[in-house]
């Protein structure tokens, strides 16, 4: 391909060839004709890209929204300098700093490229190649391939309620191992240890036998049980689809599950999780420990939600078929009446037979607000006639569930994942499962 120095070339020949004496006609064609030959010469003779090593490196994964470094390492085999242009085949939405680079190799060197990344999309980015153009000596043509260099990103969802995880797990855990009256008041059903009665100790935790053995007063504590298991079902259908703070509500969802993951992880229990919508879309098998939380990530990062109706009797046929121990079910979906009447509400008591159930949904503060407002305009009539509608058709859904044994948390989106937490921990605390 010729660069921008042909054009040069080919205009000062034709400027030449008008004021030589042999005749504008015959000078203009005899002297572009030397360019040509020329631009074909430096073109026969310029390095091929193939033999031009691209090596790509970046982190195997970076959070939604942080800075992650991209470099690029270009290597000159030949003995000559090079002068070398390439573009890597990055997403838009992963924000690169540049994709488009020139660069001068020294003979048998290389070259190091680095600029960022800040992806503005959770998801798997796998990008394939890259486009290296090499010029030659006299830079005015180059040769140019499209270079095979696969390579994958992950962009994982931020975890925004991290801090409220971690704050949960140090309260229970001082809750577990801090004052022996606290622990003694605890619901916990696993018995710990025997100790010395306290002022503050109740009279049933007396224990009588060993309180007779030593001639003083022993109580027994109790521990909240460990090995217990979470089960999280994630809605990926249509109605997870709609905006909350300008976000899917399947982003508020997938912070809440990080954060039931990571506290009762850090508790001690294990956690499952099945992602739906028309069909089963990602299964974790329940497990524990710090490799687990790793596991839900990578189930849940590349979600997306899909265009139909979820299905929630397969999903929940999925549920109890995979998991049959009882268990705390956590649903994340929303509470959409007709969608809610078609399949949550007919299916979900087969669920809370066995298992103890908790149905959460994210809040919109947008509806909340319209709901409030003193309307000042038709428009604004009927908008809040809407959202008064639409609230009072949710608060009768949660009252239907309620009534079905089944606990509903509807939250706004920066308190669903600690309500969630909150209420995983009292459903421990108080051994209910």
């Amino acid at each position: 391909m010729p660069t921008w120095r042909v054009a040069v070339a080919l205009a000062g020949a034709s400027l030449l060839g008008a004021i030589l004496p042999v005749g504008a006609p015959w000078g203009v064609v005899a002297a572009c004709s030397a360019v040509a030959l020329v631009a074909v010469a430096d073109w026969a003779l310029t390095v091929s890209p193939a033999s031009v090593g691209v090596t790509r490196s970046w982190p195997e994964s970076v959070e939604l929204g942080k800075r992650a470094p991209l470099a690029w390492t270009v290597t000159n085999p030949t003995r000559r300098a090079l002068h070398v242009a390439f573009a890597d085949e990055l997403a838009p939405t992963l924000r690169a700093g540049a994709r488009r680079f020139h660069v001068t190799i020294p003979a048998a060197g290389t070259a190091d490229v680095a600029t960022e990344v800040q992806p503005s999309r959770r998801g798997q980015f796998v990008p394939t190649e890259v486009v290296v153009r090499v010029d030659g000596r006299l830079r005015l043509m180059a040769r140019q391939r499209a270079r095979s260099d696969p390579g994958r990103l992950k962009v994982l969802p931020p975890f925004r309620s991290r801090r409220e995880a971690e704050l949960r797990i140090r309260r229970a855990r001082t809750l577990e191992v801090g004052q022996r009256s606290t622990r003694a008041r605890g619901g916990g059903t696993e018995f710990d240890q025997l100790l010395d009665y306290g002022v503050d100790d109740e009279s049933r935790r007396i224990d009588w036998a060993a309180s007779a053995r030593v001639a003083r007063p022993i109580v027994r504590t109790f521990r909240a049980e460990r090995n217990q298991q979470v089960l999280m079902l994630v809605d990926s259908g249509r109605t997870m689809a709609g905006r909350v703070e300008a976000v899917p509500r399947l982003e508020h969802a997938i912070d809440a599950v990080l954060a039931i993951t990571a506290v009762a992880t850090g508790l001690g229990d294990r956690v499952g999780l099945l992602a739906f919508d028309r069909g089963i879309r990602a299964v974790v098998a329940p497990g524990s420990g710090s490799g687990q939380f790793a596991r839900v990530v990578d189930a849940v990062y590349w979600l997306e939600p899909e265009l139909y109706e979820s299905d929630y009797r397969t999903a929940f046929s999925e549920a109890l078929t995979r998991f049959g121990r009882r268990a705390l079910l956590v649903v994340l979906t929303e509470l959409a009446e007709q969608a809610a009447e078609d399949g949550l509400l007919r299916d979900v008591p087969v669920l809370a037979r066995t298992h103890l159930v908790i149905v959460a949904a994210v809040r919109d503060p947008d509806v909340e607000a319209w709901a409030r407002t003193l309307p000042g305009s038709a428009e604004d009539t009927y908008r809040k006639a809407a959202a008064l509608t639409a609230l009072t058709r949710r608060r009768a859904l949660a009252r239907r569930l309620g009534a079905l044994g089944v606990t509903v948390i509807a939250a706004s989106p920066g308190d669903l994942a600690p309500r969630l937490a909150d209420a995983y921990v009292h459903v421990k605390a108080t051994g209910r499962l």
